[in-house]
């Protein structure tokens, strides 16, 4: 039973910052119908600029964080800028195609700066495991926990009362209407790839906190795809709570099965889950079906 808990608790935790690196995805698919294949990549340029920021610097790790967030932050405005916008017009598969180029572009890009070598960040949390009922967790995994979800707090707040929250929402649910409303749909894209790059930045900094970084960490992009898929393509809640379920179910699978078959189930599963998904509910749990009108 204690193994069981433990392996939950890892779950959780790892499907919290799923669910954050998934609100990425959503709010980019949101904005333009399109998917960002390059996510996973700024999830791991996140990762490395707040550990070079660290090491080379000797930066204490909340100024590490802080700048790390500003240059994703412009990363996402610049990518906009030069990459999505002149797209903003073409069909959705030109929008797809370009970020599948742009993870390739970044990609090698981080392998030219930073090699290619797994690097582990310097101690930031606490070493001396926390125990709770028998059940011992990594301070790691229990601070990664209380940020995830403080910042899933803080953007919900930002999108149901903030100005530009709200105007995010009504360019997802109808451009044309937001765009009679006075609504700027070329500022809102830029600040939704801002944050997306944001978030995902984040990501790459826990988890390199729990499992070090290194040019694998990119696979998070695909990894994500199954939370996205689950929690329905346009949710934020599906994406959040998709991000929990797809974590606990790999972990579980990666605890029981792994030993049974040799390994390497864990890394499968979300997609198996994806399979059976789209075969039950095409749209997800939370994501609205399309009518369309002939």
């Amino acid at each position: 039973m204690t193994f069981f808990i433990q392996l939950l608790v890892t779950g959780i935790v790892v499907g919290s910052i799923y669910g954050l690196v998934a609100l990425g995805f959503v709010l980019i698919y949101r904005a333009s119908d399109a998917l960002n294949l390059a996510n996973g990549e700024f999830v791991l340029i996140g990762a490395y600029i707040s550990l070079t920021i660290m090491t080379a610097y000797n930066l204490p790790f909340i100024l590490a964080v802080l700048i790390t967030l500003v240059f994703s932050a412009v990363l996402g405005l610049v990518v906009e800028r030069i990459i999505l916008r002149p797209l903003q017009n073409a069909p959705v598969i030109s929008v797809i195609m370009a970020t599948i180029g742009l993870s390739s572009v970044l990609g090698g890009a981080v392998h030219m700066i930073w090699g290619t070598q797994p690097k582990s960040f310097p101690a930031v949390f606490p070493a001396t495991p926390v125990e709770f009922s028998g059940i011992i967790i990594a301070p790691v995994y229990l601070y990664s926990f209380i940020i995830v979800m403080v910042l899933l707090i803080i953007f919900s707040l930002f999108f149901k009362f903030s100005k530009m929250g709200i105007a995010m929402r009504a360019v997802a649910d109808d451009q044309e209407a937001a765009l009679s409303m006075g609504i700027n749909i070329k500022t809102v894209y830029a600040m939704t790839w801002a944050i997306a790059a944001v978030v995902a930045a984040v990501g790459g900094i826990l988890l390199g906190n729990i499992n070090g970084v290194s040019g694998s960490m990119a696979t998070i992009g695909l990894t994500v795809l199954p939370v996205v898929i689950l929690g329905g393509l346009d949710s934020i809640l599906g994406a959040i709570l998709g991000g929990f379920i797809i974590g606990i179910i790999q972990n579980l699978a990666g605890g029981y099965l792994d030993p049974l078959v040799g390994g390497g189930l864990k890394e499968v599963v979300p997609f198996i889950i994806i399979v059976i998904i789209l075969m039950i509910k095409p749209y997800g749990l939370f994501g609205k079906g399309g009518i369309e009108r002939v």
